[in-house]
């Protein structure tokens, strides 16, 4: 249970996410569906909550000037990632969060729905549905990769 715990925790983190949930359950012993599927779970938990607080989140951060000049800064970043949303729309957010990098995750995909005044559903939705495919691709990936290195 505890390590069940601990690949949720890892994956709901911005950044880590499902991309570092994955390789960790594997590396940890669980078979791949599992793997896909705690690490999937543990990504989405905290998107609905993000997707309807960020704007009590922002009014917080702007009150504290070294946090909002941090988010200013995040927010600029994210901003420059606004055209591939602003052209195709909530498959361009499904997209964006299906590419397995970093900051092109669900964390920021949330930040981007809030900037642009996405629809709150219709974003989650998009989404999860990003989640799902990183996490296919993550999950091929680290297969192959433990099947090379024989582990």
């Amino acid at each position: 249970m505890k390590e069940i715990l601990s690949i949720f925790f890892i994956s709901s983190l911005p950044i880590a996410e499902i991309r570092a949930g994955i390789p960790f359950a594997l590396h940890l012993g669980f078979d791949p569906i599992t793997s896909f599927l705690i690490s999937y779970l543990g990504n989405i938990f905290p998107v609905a909550f993000l997707l309807l607080v960020f704007s009590k989140i922002q009014k917080l951060i702007k009150k504290f000037k070294p946090l909002n000049d941090l988010y200013l800064k995040i927010e600029k970043k994210v901003l420059n990632k606004k055209n591939l949303i602003e052209k195709y729309g909530y498959f361009g957010l499904v997209f964006f969060v299906s590419i397995p990098l970093p900051i092109t995750g669900a964390w920021t995909a949330c930040l981007l729905a809030f900037l642009l005044g996405l629809d709150i559903k219709k974003s989650f939705i998009s989404i999860a549905a990003g989640i799902c495919i990183a996490g296919i691709i993550v999950t091929l990936a680290s297969v192959g990769v433990f099947n090379l290195l024989g582990l």
